[in-house]
């Protein structure tokens, strides 16, 4: 029988889907309330490889990834998607979203996101919300799985998720010396 013990926190992810890029800002206002302090906001992101959203949101869709300062608990992820469909619905527009919010997270050896549309390779927690490991983490670079987006696949986001990576990974040192000096002092 494995032990049940505490595991480290994840560096939490949201992804910003919009063609009406003068919304982000606000999105990020109300994530950051909502969530906690933004950390980080990536260059804007072409959204190409699919057409999926476009019905719903139009063309020209771009993509921008937040990331948030206090590391979590990994068993939060269906509570932040939940309130990401809600903060989706505030900025809706005629029943079209204007923005798509996919929260997420990194760890060492995985990218994760959270939808409500359940498939084989996804697993349910909670909530009404599923879980999929997008990227896992293999010879020194994230890469993609049989079923991962186009997007989060393609070179330019494999780059920046491993450079987030690389920040979560300082911030896990960081907390761990914190936590060294603490017990020292």
């Amino acid at each position: 029988m494995g032990l049940i013990r505490q595991r480290e926190p994840v560096k939490l992810v949201a992804s910003l889907l919009s063609g009406h890029l003068d919304l982000l800002p606000e999105v990020r206002q109300a994530l950051g309330l909502a969530v906690g302090k933004i950390d980080y906001v990536s260059p804007l992101l072409p959204f190409n490889q699919t057409s999926y959203y476009e019905k719903e949101m139009g063309s020209c869709l771009q993509r921008e990834i937040v990331t948030f300062a206090a590391l979590q608990d990994a068993g939060d992820l269906s509570t932040v998607k939940r309130l990401t469909n809600e903060l989706e619905q505030r900025w809706a527009a005629g029943g079209r979203r204007r923005v798509n919010i996919d929260p997420g997270y990194i760890t060492l050896a995985k990218f994760v996101l959270a939808t409500t549309k359940d498939q084989s390779h996804r697993i349910y927690i909670g909530q009404g919300i599923f879980a999929e490991v997008t990227l896992r983490f293999r010879n020194k670079s994230f890469e993609p799985w049989e079923w991962t987006y186009p997007d989060y696949g393609s070179g330019p986001y494999i780059t920046l998720l491993n450079e987030l990576r690389r920040q979560y990974q300082q911030q896990l040192k960081q907390q761990a010396q914190m936590n060294m000096d603490k017990e020292q002092g």
